[in-house]
């Protein structure tokens, strides 16, 4: 893969992340019940604290994925270090997966009127995570015996 089309990805990564990251921070200004609410009511609100803890995952992968182009661009993609990228993405989409499904006890005890935008939104969120996982549990495997295929090669010379 030439430079500048990693470099260009790592900077689409970086948009992304900064995209959330403002979401993250601004939706709580924007959200009809905190029209009247201080700054740590707004931010402290239990399931605004579970969503900023939610996203850890996700801000995690898109480290990884970051480092992974960064291996690419460099021609160091068959190697240990973007196996471990790779299943690090797994697990922050499986986590990720997780977390939304237990926020779901959110949705059971929350308002009954907001429950069909809560399982449209859990739904956004969990598909891509399931292809993510999927994804990077393939790839993950095909580069493990990639590198596995390189060592024996390299012990052969």
């Amino acid at each position: 893969m030439k430079r500048g089309s990693t470099i260009f990805l790592q900077v689409v990564i970086v948009l992304l992340g900064t995209g959330v990251l403002t979401f993250l921070l601004w939706d709580p200004h924007v959200e009809g019940a905190n029209a009247h609410a201080t700054l740590f009511e707004m931010y402290f609100d239990l399931f605004i604290v579970y969503a900023y803890i939610g996203s850890i995952p996700f801000f995690m992968a898109l480290y990884q994925a970051f480092k992974l182009l960064g291996y690419i661009g460099r021609n160091e993609i068959f190697s240990q270090r973007s196996v471990r990228a790779l299943r690090t993405i797994k697990y922050c989409a499986l986590a990720i997966i997780g977390f939304v499904a237990v926020s779901v006890i959110f949705m059971i005890f929350g308002d009954r009127d907001d429950r069909p935008a809560g399982v449209f939104m859990r739904i956004l969120i969990t598909f891509p995570s399931i292809v993510v996982a999927i994804a990077a549990a393939m790839f993950e495997r095909i580069l493990q015996n990639a590198v596995a295929i390189k060592s024996e090669n390299d012990l052969t010379i």
